[in-house]
């Protein structure tokens, strides 16, 4: 496509972030120097206002890349008693086939019901605190307490469940699998509800009638009382922990900290039992993620705070760019090339998941540091300045300029 912009387009292009924090709707517009036109209505004003690159697409975006973004505000909320649960998956965001998110809450003693899953489940606590219970195929015994930062990988077919502990929870789940849904994990009452009891009678070597009053559906969120300390409730169980932890206590470990912010990595290295993994991000105002790829995994996004923008490069020269705020979800294919900038004045944090055990990427600014200056000259046609400022050690987040505050 052709770039045909004129100097005011161009500084139009560089102001997008500009639009985010202003609500002035006369100000709004899909117009940049002679290009575009008024939109008169009618409109949703709030989401071009969340939105500026979408509205006004940078002029380098080009040719079409589906959609990456979808936010947990606008999906179906499960109300149930004492707690409530939002997923995205491939319905609400179709593009993320290889990974779905949950985002739930439960309070202070309600429990999400002894289930299990077609899928692996990645968790990471959000606020408050809550109760882990994990019984694998080993007949290893797992009862674990955690906090914010705190996260936990159950593989594919274990039961669990999950409590909340003094003043609730509230946690991001995250499953290997885009098509999977809440509403259709394996429940015990289900279960128990549908064996007839005589074999329910057989199974357990009592007679049918102590079945009788068992759940005729399923519960999945219901209340409880807060459970009993952890020790006390331990001594109540064998002891007998499994081969590798199903939790890792992630909020006692520090991040690697950069000039523009800080990386925690949370992978098979220092939690083997995972098979996803993660990087929790937090970008200081103008500070950037910098260009990369992943060359094994997708990328799934959820933003916890701040403003955030996000190019999408893939072949063909095709890339778009997309906003995001707290509560987003963002969906990154595996080998496409992006970046996350911070265009707020405040700290802005993500979570990273990716459906591979290793965090890995590949560094724009690296690979040209590596490869031989000659070459990279002979491609890009770099000055002395530029050339320079390759690095070959690891930076992925680097800082900028923070924008103006009002």
């Amino acid at each position: 496509m052709a770039n045909n912009a004129s100097n005011a387009d161009n500084a139009n292009n560089a102001s997008n972030a500009e639009y985010a924090g202003n609500t002035d709707n006369a100000i709004v517009q899909p117009v940049r120097g002679t290009r575009g036109a008024t939109d008169p209505g009618p409109r949703n004003v709030a989401l071009d206002l969340q939105n500026p690159d979408i509205l006004m697409p940078p002029d380098t975006d080009n040719g079409s890349i589906p959609n990456l973004k979808f936010p947990f505000a606008m999906a179906h909320n499960r109300l149930e008693d004492g707690g409530w649960a939002r997923e995205v998956t491939v319905r609400e965001l179709p593009i993320a086939k290889s990974m779905a998110g949950v985002n739930m809450r439960l309070d202070a003693g309600v429990v999400r019901e002894l289930h299990w899953h077609k899928e692996a489940e990645w968790a990471y606590i959000l606020q408050g605190n809550v109760r882990l219970t994990v019984v694998d195929s080993d007949y290893s015994v797992v009862v674990d307490d955690l906090k914010p930062g705190d996260v936990w990988l159950i593989p594919t077919g274990i039961p669990h469940s999950i409590q909340g502990l003094e003043g609730g929870c509230e946690f991001l789940l995250v499953f290997d699998d885009g098509n999977f849904s809440e509403n259709e994990t394996l429940l015990i009452t289900e279960f128990m509800a549908h064996t007839p009891p005589s074999v329910l009678a057989k199974n357990f070597g009592i007679d049918a009638e102590h079945f009788a009053n068992i759940p005729k559906s399923e519960k999945y969120i219901f209340r409880q009382p807060v459970p009993e300390p952890l020790d006390v409730v331990l001594q109540q169980l064998p002891d007998r922990p499994p081969a590798l932890a199903y939790t890792w206590h992630a909020s006692e470990h520090a991040p690697a900290h950069y000039e523009g912010g800080s990386v925690k990595t949370i992978d098979s290295r220092d939690f083997p039992a995972t098979t996803l993994s993660a990087l929790i991000i937090e970008l200081e105002p103008g500070g950037l993620r910098e260009l990369h790829w992943h060359p094994d995994a997708d990328e799934w996004q959820y933003y916890l705070e701040g403003e955030a923008r996000m190019t999408v490069f893939d072949a063909t020269s095709k890339a778009r760019t997309f906003n995001f705020q707290a509560g987003d979800v963002g969906f990154v294919p595996r080998t496409m090339g992006h970046y996350i900038e911070n265009i707020g004045t405040t700290t802005m944090r993500v979570i990273n998941v990716f459906n591979s055990k290793h965090c890995t990427d590949i560094s724009l600014n690296q690979w040209m540091a590596l490869t031989p200056p000659a070459l990279v000259q002979g491609h890009l046609d770099l000055d002395d300045v530029a050339m320079a400022s390759l690095r070959r050690d690891r930076r992925p987040v680097v800082p900028g300029t923070p924008p103006d505050k009002d």
